[in-house]
């Protein structure tokens, strides 16, 4: 059975997840889900709780929410972390490579809260892939419940297929992670804006890299979000 993993996106739907967990509902064992809610709220734990039993089981982040400049200084978000951490809901930080010390001071603090850093951290959103960049971002690993989604080929480096450009930063991360901790994104549906494409997105995974094994091309494609988002 395929399985799929739902983003919420809250530019359009803002903290209204419902398109997410009925259809979850409605097709049982095929979709999880990544939700979005508000930290500044009294109890976001509470939310949190109520979302996973509609099988939810992650949490996207972006800078600045939590009522505060840096999370570590919101109340809010340091109770998503803490609440992650006690149930194993992964906390998503979709953001840019300034925001990865803020990363990894949460995991200082919260230590066993799983974490999936979105697309590479957008590293290479301009073109470049900055050696302190990646650094810093190959330098979550030490935190053994971060997870990496080497994603977004369509806003990334060149831009466009093949893709073989990003190739060098995909190896870091593996270096770094090791497959069982990065994961493929589908991306939809921004990968179908020309001339991006799923055939080329998969094919950089599947055919391109000759430094993962086929069991660790099973992970990146497909297993390591299963343990995430499934278990």
């Amino acid at each position: 059975m395929s399985r799929v993993v739902l983003i919420q996106h809250k530019t359009y739907h803002g903290v209204d997840n419902s398109y997410i967990t009925d259809t979850i509902a409605n097709y049982p064992g095929v979709f999880s889900g990544v939700a979005c809610i508000e930290a500044e709220a009294e109890r976001p734990d509470e939310e949190m709780s109520r979302l996973k039993k509609l099988g939810i089981r992650g949490f996207r982040i972006r800078p600045g929410e939590g009522g505060a400049e840096r999370w570590a200084d919101s109340d809010g978000m340091k109770t998503m972390w803490a609440h992650a951490a006690e149930t194993g809901l992964a906390i998503c930080p979709l953001i840019d490579p300034e925001y990865i010390p803020q990363v990894a001071e949460m995991c200082e603090l919260f230590p066993e809260t799983p974490v999936v850093v979105d697309h590479f951290a957008r590293i290479g959103i301009d073109g470049e892939m900055r050696e302190a960049d990646l650094a810093a971002l190959a330098g979550l690993a030490a935190h053994k419940q971060v997870y990496v989604k080497i994603s977004a080929y369509y806003a990334l480096g060149k831009k466009q297929p093949p893709y073989t450009d990003l190739i060098p930063m995909i190896a870091r991360m593996y270096e770094a992670y090791g497959a069982e901790r990065l994961m493929w994104a589908s991306d939809c549906p921004y990968q179908l804006s020309e001339p991006n494409n799923y055939g080329d997105s998969v094919a950089l995974i599947t055919d391109r890299i000759d430094f993962f094994s086929a069991d660790e091309k099973d992970w990146v494609l497909r297993k390591t979000a299963e343990k995430v988002y499934f278990t």
